[in-house]
This record gives C-alpha cells, sequence and structure tokens, in this order.
C-alpha cells in the first residue's frame, strides 16, 4: 500500500472513531480515560496525526461496541506498513518529533545506518529474506532518516556504547563507511553522538536500547525495544523514569568531542585493517 493511500485509509479510521465516537454519547476525554489514553491523544487519533497502538484499538472496539471494526483495520494497515507491527507507530512518531534521544548498546541506530550495514543487519537476522522485500525493508529505513534533511528537522542525540563500534558487521570496509557516516552527521551538526566506552564497565541500560520523542503540541513518548518485541510508553511517570535513565547513560558517556575523536580512530583501524 502505498504511502498517501495509507494515509488516507488511517484518516479514514480516524473519522469513523470520531463519528461513532459522537454516536456513543462520548466526548474525546471520556473515551480516552475509557481506554487509558488522554483526550488529546483521542483527538489526535481522529485527525489521524498518531497512529494507535493494536492494545488501544481493541479497547476502544470494546467501548464503542464495535465489534472489532477498529481492530481488524490496524492490522489491515500495518500489515502494509515494511515496518515490524510494533515499530510502524514509531516510525509515524519519528516525523512529527521536535526532539529524538536515542541509546543503542550493539547496533548503530536505523536513523544513522548506511545501506549496506543495514542490509547486513537484516539478513543477519533473516537470513532466507528475499532480495525484493530486503530492499524494500533497506528503502524504508533510509527513507527514515529524510527527517534529518527537512525544514523541521528534530534535535537529535544519541548515546552508543562502544561495542556497536567495534562488532564489524559486513567487514571492516563497510564498517569504515558507517563509521565515516557517522562522523560525517557530526560535523554537518545534524546529530549530537556521544560514545560510552568499554572502560566505564556498567551502565544503566545494559543490553537494552531506548528511544524518547518529544513533540510540539504532545505529551513525550518513550520506546524500548528487545528481541521480536517492542513497547512504545506514553504514561508520565514511565516516560520520566525512561528519562532519567537516559540522564545516567549521558553522564557515563564520553563528551562528544571525545566520542568523535573514539569514532574516527575505530574507522581508521577498519581501513588499516
Amino acid at each position: 500500500m502505498a504511502n498517501a493511500s495509507r494515509q488516507a485509509a488511517w484518516e479514514f479510521w480516524g473519522t469513523e472513531l470520531k463519528r461513532r465516537r459522537k454516536d456513543a454519547g462520548l466526548t474525546q476525554e471520556a473515551l480516552g480515560g475509557m481506554v487509558f489514553v488522554s483526550g488529546c491523544y483521542i483527538g489526535q487519533f481522529e485527525q489521524a496525526i498518531r497512529k494507535p497502538q493494536l492494545d488501544v484499538a481493541i479497547r476502544i472496539d470494546g467501548v464503542l461496541q464495535t465489534d472489532g471494526f477498529f481492530e481488524r483495520m490496524w492490522r489491515r494497515l500495518i500489515g502494509a506498513s515494511p515496518f515490524e507491527s510494533y515499530f510502524a507507530a514509531v516510525a509515524e512518531l519519528e516525523a512529527l518529533a521536535t526532539k529524538i534521544c536515542e541509546f543503542e548498546s550493539l547496533l548503530i541506530p536505523g536513523l544513522l545506518q548506511t545501506p549496506g550495514y543495514a542490509r547486513e543487519v537484516m539478513v543477519s537476522a533473516s537470513p532466507l529474506i528475499s532480495e525484493e522485500e530486503l530492499d524494500e525493508k533497506v528503502s524504508a529505513r533510509l527513507e527514515r532518516a529524510q527527517i534529518f534533511k527537512g525544514p523541521a528537522k528534530p534535535q537529535y542525540w544519541a548515546i552508543i556504547h562502544e561495542a556497536a563500534l567495534r562488532v564489524p558487521v559486513g567487514g571492516a570496509a563497510q564498517m569504515a563507511e558507517q563509521l565515516d557516516h557517522l562522523v560525517a552527521l557530526v560535523r554537518s551538526r545534524r546529530v549530537m553522538l556521544q560514545v560510552i566506552p568499554y572502560a566505564q564497565g556498567a551502565h544503566a541500560a545494559m543490553s537494552h536500547s531506548m528511544k524518547l520523542m518529544e513533540f510540539a503540541d504532545t505529551p513525550p513518548t518513550a520506546y524500548t525495544e528487545g528481541l521480536f518485541w517492542g513497547q512504545l510508553l506514553d504514561d508520565p511517570a514511565m516516560v520520566k523514569r525512561a528519562t532519567a535513565t537516559y540522564d545516567l547513560l549521558r553522564a557515563a558517556a564520553l563528551s562528544p568531542k571525545a566520542s568523535l575523536s573514539l569514532i574516527e580512530s575505530a574507522a581508521e583501524s577498519y581501513r588499516s585493517s
């Protein structure tokens, strides 16, 4: 499904939500309270600004007694996305964010990956993937990075562990290219990047990944991911805890200047190997 038609379908989803909510005599705030989100979120769903998570769609069906309509349509729309179902809503939110803070312990973050690095990561996870599907997934990942080029590009701050620099994904030449890409992004002032060195030892998010997103008119969210699952959090208390964890990671990391030197050194090591 093309992006334009998918967006139109989400707009229809939102229009139907608004119509059926009003038929039930509920305000946005009332429905939000019944499905455990804010009334503001219900308004954003109705305007197709934000996409709901599956559990919210299911709860909406239950409250409005719509016999699974919103769940079925959600599954159809997410199924048409090139992203995993648990990540599709996150990809949509990245394009709306005014600020993104990200941490990865073992990988270069997806928004910063080169095509070759992305392909190697995907093939390693799915050795039997078809070339057509692989091309689609790589293109979708690279398309996400277009947020850095638009006039409304978000502030972006990434923290990675040194392990992400040292694992030779795709070989030495591929890694040198990937690290050179990081250096170019930092020097162009598109991103802020810090590295937690091996010497730091334990840190606040061992083996976990994290993404914090802030928006102009809506509350912030946090996203964390594991193997075959991801969780988007909008509960203020949980987002506050995630933000505190990210602050601890910043404190454990090298300065941006020292981090850049380490990345450049690692790239040079790959080139000379």
